[in-house]
């Protein structure tokens, strides 16, 4: 079976709180929840977009002899547009850096780090995972409407700017060189969502929420548009 770049919907986001050191923050106080990972899919709440951009900037050439010599490429920069139906107030806001004051959220003076995940699936019926295991994240914006003869809703938003992992060996390249994002596809040699989880979020050790997740939920809500199955991820 094959496994493709191209991919469709969003199963979920999953995300966490790690330190300035990049370890999880597995607290339900201090971080997301006990095990320190939240996948964001209770009763009316879940992922409805999740839109990256500046994965890469286009090289500037360099030119010598009237030739294109050389193209230099700048740091990448990703950022994500996240949109949620609904998602725990609570998570929510820890992970834009609010702090409970009298009994309201006000925004820190410190931005937390805050790890991400987001789970799709290829044609072939894979799993795709577009992750970043450093970052802060803002809430740009809250648009509120009347609503009439038609609910005006206002879900949250958030932009995610991705940083470099902490520490420097993650998100490595055979170089050498760190970068702040990495993808992952089931289907391809040598993957593991147990050594995902601990790259991504701050050496996770826990159960795997990921393996329980598709075995909870099944292959039937994922039928693959070009294969009879859907994949699982190794080791569910």
């Amino acid at each position: 079976m094959g496994k493709g770049l191209s991919v469709k919907g969003i199963d979920f986001v999953m995300t966490a709180l790690i330190d300035d050191k990049g370890a999880l923050i597995a607290d339900a106080n201090k971080g997301l929840s006990e095990t320190g990972l939240y996948l964001a899919d209770g009763d009316g709440e879940g992922a409805t977009t999740a839109n990256i951009t500046a994965l890469e900037e286009a090289g500037q050439q360099q030119y010598a002899n009237n030739k294109v010599k050389r193209t230099a490429h700048g740091v990448p920069t990703p950022q994500v547009a996240l949109t949620m139906l609904d998602i725990d107030y609570d998570v929510g806001r820890k992970m834009a850096g609010y702090e409970m004051v009298t009994g309201g959220a006000v925004l820190s003076s410190i931005k937390p780090h805050v790890a991400l995940l987001i789970a799709t699936h290829d044609f072939y019926g894979n799993w795709f995972f577009d992750t970043f295991a450093n970052g802060e994240v803002i809430i740009p914006t809250r648009n509120h409407g009347t609503s009439n003869k038609n609910e005006t809703d206002s879900n949250a938003t958030f932009t995610y700017q991705a940083l470099n992992p902490i520490p420097n060996s993650t998100f490595a390249n055979l170089e050498g060189s760190q970068q702040p994002f990495k993808m992952f596809n089931s289907a391809s040699e040598g993957f593991d969502s147990a050594k995902m989880l601990a790259e991504v979020f701050g050496g996770y050790k826990g159960d795997d929420p990921i393996a329980k997740y598709i075995n909870a939920t099944g292959g039937q809500s994922f039928t693959n548009t070009n294969q009879s199955n859907v994949s699982k991820v190794a080791g569910s």
